[in-house]
């Protein structure tokens, strides 16, 4: 077995646990629509998070070319797979309860400022 399948295995299961979390919050906004406010940069950033977490996937594969592999060129690939599941689950809010949900509210929660 090649080094890029066994390590390929946990890139699989960080990035399906991503685009599980926008497509997870997708579906508690739909179930949710009657007391969701929307907000179009929140949605616009999910859509985003989710094209980033699917192309990341997309791009591992050429990863498989690569011979050998150093810990820390693997780790370097994990941080970026770790990295695109924050944002994912970051992006759009939990919907449990009864409370209104606020998506520019959110956003500006959880926006990066510099």
């Amino acid at each position: 077995m090649d080094s890029f399948s066994y390590l390929s295995v946990l890139l699989s299961i960080v990035l399906g646990l991503a685009i599980t979390q926008v497509l997870q919050g997708f579906r508690g906004l739909i179930l949710t629509r009657a007391r969701v406010k929307r907000y179009l940069p929140t949605l616009i950033w999910a859509g985003l998070a989710l094209l980033i977490a699917i192309q990341g996937w997309w791009a591992s594969f050429d990863l498989r070319v690569r011979a050998h592999w150093s810990f820390l060129g693997f780790f370097v690939v994990v941080l970026q797979a770790i990295s695109t599941y924050m944002v994912a689950a970051l992006v759009l809010p939990d919907t449990a309860g009864q409370m209104v949900i606020d998506l520019r509210e959110h956003y500006f929660a959880h926006r990066c400022t510099a």
